[in-house]
């Protein structure tokens, strides 16, 4: 199924403040696997990155929201980084764009405080995810059925935990991108084997 992401195209949606390797990692193996990836942003130019304690290496923006369309990506991926992933899930535009792409039943890799902007796209009520621990209450409150493992796979949906992730993150993100559109099933449909995988 790997094979088949050199035919897609992925977004990674990131403003200032994104954790730099959740978007540096992610970005490289989609790359590696022969994928077209853009950065998706807030504005043109750069973006400048979180590094652990400090601002990190700046990213080159490939597409503005206003430019972008999301039946264009067969991936988006959605790093972590609490500066970043708090603009976005406040800005409509950002909302209004991972709405769209979720819609359409695309596959998505969220990792760290990265699934916050999927409680806004009303994009997590019955799905099995993880998170930076911090967005248990708010994912849980909003529907989703949390648990901490460092990677979890529902139906399309790809999430993990922290930086220290990213590898797990990485591979499964390249499998479930690979298999292309995902239907979303219930809790309702989903067999005990389901309940139990990952």
């Amino acid at each position: 199924m790997i094979d088949k992401i050199k035919t897609k195209k992925i977004a990674i949606l990131a403003t200032d403040g994104v954790e730099e390797s959740e978007l540096a990692e992610p970005m490289q193996a989609l790359k590696d696997a022969g994928a077209k990836v853009e950065i998706v942003s807030l504005k043109a130019g750069t973006i400048k990155a979180w590094k652990h304690d400090n601002w990190g290496q700046e990213f080159k923006v490939n597409r503005t929201l206003d430019e972008a369309d999301a039946s264009d990506y067969q991936g988006l991926v959605l790093p972590g980084g609490v500066i970043n992933a708090d603009t976005l899930r406040g800005n409509p535009e950002a909302v209004g764009f991972v709405t769209d792409y979720v819609d359409r039943h695309g596959p998505v890799a969220a990792i760290c405080h990265g699934a916050w902007i999927l409680i806004e796209a009303d994009a997590v009520n019955g799905r099995k995810m993880t998170s930076w621990p911090s967005l248990r209450t708010d994912l849980e409150n909003a529907g989703a059925h949390w648990s901490d493992r460092e990677v979890i796979i529902d139906h399309g949906l790809v999430t993990s935990r922290k930086p220290a992730d990213l590898p797990a993150f990485n591979r499964h993100m390249l499998e479930v991108f690979g298999d292309g559109v995902h239907l979303r099933r219930s809790m309702d449909e989903q067999s005990d084997e389901d309940r139990s995988m990952h």
